[in-house]
């Protein structure tokens, strides 16, 4: 029977009916330990025993009211925020692709509000996956995500990933800021060297401009630090955070000091959902873990020890594994093979990994995990780099013989 579903994904064959920390619990009766966690959402594991207490304690009383009336819990989730980043104020939405649309929309209306409306422009970098909505996959540039969706949405210059020469030729009297993730994620866990990011903001001080960090996949721990910017040196302007925020419930956010966020007063942004009682809660309860003493220096400690692991296994299938990046608990590794392979492999082994660009398999596993659930990890990846190098045996002998 045709699925009713939307053919937007190929969704793997297999489905999952409960989890437990950072194991997945499959229709199938296998269990699969999870190192994708929901594509980076799942910062705390699966069914994690204080976000559950949390949702429903606020289900029972109250879902949604919207947003005219007071949230206390958003005011309290908001001041949390503020009082650990950089940021005044915070604008809550459902997801990261909104929070960015928030983002895109401030840095525009700052410079309308200033006095400069012409100064509209925002530039981003080759490679940036910044949502699916028309204004974020025009701000990501990428090609196979702009396809047949009509023109594309004015207002983004796209320059190479790291070239500081070809981003001063870029910035012009219509440029109104440079967006730029830490890390990216979908496309292929790059890292932007501090260096880099230090002198973004150097030249966004330099021509007036703000500087946008999109943090969704590398915000709430995931690098060892609350938010990635705080290994940098320097602070942005805007910041926008998903994913890990909401612990697998829909949650975004939009943070921005009081100068950037000067432009967007009363009526000038909105949303139905945003920032509802049950987000709230559940982003309140992220925080109480995320925030508790020793929990980020323990991230930072496993990510250390998942990065050493990657690395031997490198050395002992360099057929496989071409490289190792990222930094905290936000890794991938490009492989020799296509990743998909890769993927599929480790998937036989009942590990989860994702996908993402320059031939990279994203490694990201819940913020939970213990030294036992990598030493686990790595010896199903090793069960798969051995299957997949006696596929290439396979192959390789077969070319002889004929």
């Amino acid at each position: 029977m045709t699925s009713p579903l939307l053919p937007t994904y190929a969704r793997a064959d297999v489905s999952f009916e409960r989890g437990e920390g950072p194991w997945l619990f499959g229709r199938d009766g296998e269990r699969y330990l999870d190192f994708g966690a929901g594509i980076a959402v799942n910062a705390l594991g699966h069914a994690h025993p204080h976000l559950v207490k949390a949702l429903t304690d606020q289900a029972s009383k109250l879902w949604h009211t919207s947003n005219l009336f007071q949230i206390p819990e958003g005011e309290r989730l908001a001041r949390r925020l503020v009082d650990n980043t950089f940021a005044d104020v915070v604008f809550f939405s459902n997801s990261g692709a909104e929070a960015n649309e928030a983002a895109i929309k401030m840095a525009r209306k700052y410079h309308s509000a200033t006095g400069h409306p012409e100064r509209f422009r925002i530039i981003t970098f080759e490679g940036a996956f910044h949502g699916r909505t028309l204004a974020t996959i025009a701000a990501g540039g990428q090609a196979k995500y702009l396809e047949g969706f009509g023109p594309k949405v004015e207002g983004f210059d796209q320059v190479p990933f790291g070239d500081l020469e070809a981003l001063k030729a870029a910035i012009g009297p219509e440029t109104a800021a440079l967006m730029i993730e830490p890390i990216q994620g979908e496309g292929g866990v790059r890292v932007v060297p501090n260096a880099f990011i230090r002198a973004l903001r150097d030249l966004a001080d330099e021509h007036g401009l703000l500087l946008i960090f999109d943090e969704i996949q590398t915000g709430v721990g995931r690098t060892g630090k609350l938010f990635a910017y705080e290994w940098t040196g320097i602070t942005p302007d805007i910041m926008t955070v998903a994913k890990g925020i909401g612990g697998g419930f829909p949650l975004g956010a939009c943070l921005a000091t009081a100068e950037a966020s000067q432009g967007m007063t009363l009526g000038t942004h909105g949303t139905t959902f945003g920032g509802n009682p049950l987000a709230m809660a559940v982003g309140n309860a992220v925080l109480d873990v995320v925030l508790e003493p020793g929990f980020l220096q323990r991230v930072e400690q496993m990510g250390l020890l998942m990065k050493q692991r990657l690395a031997e296994l490198m050395d002992r299938h360099p057929s496989v594994i071409a490289e190792v990046r990222g930094q905290g608990l936000m890794m991938g590794v490009r492989t020799q093979v296509p990743n998909t392979q890769f993927i599929t492999a480790a998937r036989k082994e009942k590990l989860i990994l994702i996908g993402a660009g320059d031939n990279v398999a994203r490694i990201l596993p819940p913020l939970i995990i213990s030294e036992g659930d990598i030493a686990e990890a790595m010896n199903r990846l090793d069960a798969a780099c051995a299957a997949i190098e006696a596929e290439l045996a396979g192959v390789a002998r077969q070319g002889a013989a004929e």
